[in-house]
């Protein structure tokens, strides 16, 4: 009797807490809600809006086959039967998702089954942040690491009654986070097992995973690309080990001596990770510019040659896992930190190109990170972007507006501003 009291103190708690951040009193939540909820909740609120109470159920799509899908669906028929024996056992619902937190597949007990799919928690469901707000699925894929979201807690109201559990699954081949899983109930019928059962039953389905990719499989190189920004003003210091600088492009940590030409070549087909058509490939590189089809396929076969044949052809893309910042920037804009979006803008993507798709890109970047900028001006953010953009005079008057007095990034935005005039 006492541990539900307890629980249900808790839940006020973070209930009232829930309630003022949704009405914009953003005033310390004190030991009521942690860090990592709170910083969720924000970016929830710019990705969904304040309106929660149009959150009823998550959206449902249908599913892409892909490589990660097929690789999880293959494992999940070896230990199904497990997973489904856990959660009508102990009345739960267990799913499991794509990288991109989509449910691919799930099984409930009789009480959870019923309440899953009423707010979509079904294969299809779309439970990243930017469908549903926060919850533990999203949360353990983007920290890579196991995660709990405790009734109000979650962003949408619709599971304030829930409890979730998720942990997550890496690609045995690239080390990337391929999924996670996730196992929910809820909040009054929360077992203190509950996070033990989630990581017994991730670690067998890895366990599986694992097991698909052979005994003895090394891990695929990953190519990481740093297209922003001007190595020959930075001198290519923002890099850092393991990274290159822009104009350059490292495979499993060794930098690869392209021609620009090849990396313009390269940088579309990483910011095209569906895959692009030879066509569509030559308009985006050349335009309008008279050069054949056979300079293109050239340019390929080198950039072909030069990542030990991973480019894939009809349509081209590329067959290894890739990172590039503007990726990274994009990604932090669409959930709202902007600090993060700034740490990974180096300046304008290529700056030299004469591609017109990377020309136009560069612009549909440059705009989506000053108006998250100047729509959450957070100083310290607004800062690093001057580092960048020093002439950008209306995102420092901006930050400089939102900065409190006493903040030392006060100072800097205004030496910043009266050097423009």
């Amino acid at each position: 009797m006492a541990a539900t009291q307890d629980l249900a103190r808790r839940r006020r708690a973070i209930t009232s807490a829930w309630a003022h951040s949704n009405a914009g009193e953003h005033r310390a939540a004190g030991t009521a809600v942690r860090p990592e909820i709170s910083a969720s909740w924000s970016r929830s609120r710019l990705a969904v809006g304040g309106d929660t109470s149009r959150l009823t159920t998550a959206p449902v799509v249908d599913l892409d086959d892909t490589r990660q899908a097929g690789l999880l669906r293959a494992a999940l028929a070896q230990v199904a039967p497990v997973l489904a024996h856990a959660a009508e056992e102990g009345d739960l619902v267990v799913a499991v998702t794509d990288p991109e937190v989509r449910l691919l597949w799930t099984h409930g007990g009789r009480l959870m089954q019923r309440r899953a799919e009423a707010v979509g928690f079904v294969p299809g469901g779309c439970w990243d942040e930017a469908s549903i707000g926060t919850n533990a699925l999203d949360l353990a894929l983007r920290q890579a690491a196991p995660a709990e979201v405790w009734s109000a807690e979650h962003f949408a109201p619709v599971v304030h009654g829930w409890v979730c559990w998720a942990a997550p699954l890496l690609d045995p081949a690239t080390g990337r986070p391929l999924g996670v899983l996730d196992v929910s109930t809820l909040w009054d019928r929360a077992h203190p097992l509950g996070p033990t059962t989630t990581t017994v039953l991730s670690a067998l389905l890895q366990t599986v995973l694992d097991g698909l990719a052979g005994p003895g499989a090394a891990a695929a190189p990953s190519l990481r690309l740093v297209l922003t920004g001007d190595a020959a003003s930075r001198g290519g210091g923002r890099a850092g080990p393991g990274a290159a600088v822009v104009g350059a492009a490292v495979l499993g940590g060794r930098p690869l001596p392209l021609t620009p030409r090849q990396l313009e070549v390269l940088a579309l087909l990483a910011l095209h990770p569906g895959g692009i058509s030879a066509d569509a490939l030559h308009e985006a590189l050349y335009g309008d510019a008279p050069v054949s089809r056979s300079t293109l396929k050239a340019e390929v076969s080198h950039l072909r040659h030069a990542l030990g044949g991973a480019i894939a052809s009809r349509p081209y893309r590329l067959t290894l896992a890739v990172s590039t910042d503007v990726d990274e920037c994009l990604a932090a804009v669409r959930c709202g930190d902007v600090a993060a979006a700034v740490a990974a803008y180096g300046g304008p993507l290529l700056p030299r190109t004469e591609s017109p798709w990377l020309r136009a890109h560069r612009d549909y970047l440059d705009v989506a990170l000053r108006q998250a900028l100047l729509a959450r001006p957070d100083p310290r953010a607004v800062l690093a972007y001057a580092e960048r953009c020093p002439w950008d005079a209306e995102v420092l008057a901006a930050g400089l507006a939102a900065a409190a007095p006493s903040d030392p990034a006060r100072a800097l935005l205004a030496a910043h501003l009266a050097t423009l005039h």
